[in-house]
């Protein structure tokens, strides 16, 4: 999105030099950045299992905060001429890849979302969810800027959440497939996962 500073070629761009913001962000940023990137197949498995055996349903996030990242990941990636985060369940990614995050750096990514709230509530007198469109725009705008006045809260869960968001969707069959233009050599039938001990669990 490129209101937001991030279109979808500075996204592939970001994947393939590692990360988000990786000269500022703080440390818990980083790791839930790359546990993102070393557990993608791993979670993606899952959800497709779950999806096809039962209604799924958040196990990290509250109804509110599931929601809130839902609508932040469509931001990020929206459906343009081809399917956004949305269609690719990376709300759905987000939340099971929390799940198996330290709990330190799931606390602190939640936090952020009760900041975001918090600010939205400030400015526009409602939550994220319910601010307008051109309203969470101007605030996401003032996050993903490095010069930004704002809390530094604010900005690191943003580039907490574009790197998982990014990484969730170009890692989907859907955001390879749709958005790569995948002829079948990348979209594979399973994914291996993480290999490390450390992310074991």
């Amino acid at each position: 999105m490129e209101t937001t500073g991030l279109n979808r070629r500075d996204a592939l761009l970001r994947i393939a030099t590692g990360g988000i913001g990786a000269v500022a962000s703080a440390l818990w940023v980083e790791n839930l950045s790359a546990l993102a990137r070393l557990q993608a197949g791993h979670v993606h498995t899952a959800l497709a299992t779950a999806q096809s055996a039962a209604a799924w349903a958040p196990k990290v996030l509250s109804a509110h905060q599931h929601q809130t990242v839902a609508v932040l990941a469509e931001l990020i990636i929206p459906q343009t001429d081809t399917p956004g985060t949305k269609a690719a369940l990376v709300d759905r990614f987000i939340d099971t890849l929390l799940g198996g995050a330290e709990r330190s750096d799931r606390e602190r990514f939640l936090s952020g979302l009760t900041w975001l709230d918090g600010r939205s509530l400030a400015l526009y007198r409602g939550n994220f969810v319910a601010a307008s469109p051109a309203q969470q725009v101007e605030l996401l705008t003032k996050l993903s800027t490095e010069a930004s006045a704002e809390d530094r809260t604010g900005v690191d869960f943003f580039n907490a959440i574009k790197a998982m968001t990014i990484t969730g969707y170009y890692t989907s069959e859907i955001g390879l497939r749709d958005e790569l233009g995948d002829n079948g050599q990348l979209v594979l039938p399973a994914f291996e996962g993480c290999t490390h001990p450390e992310h074991q669990r």
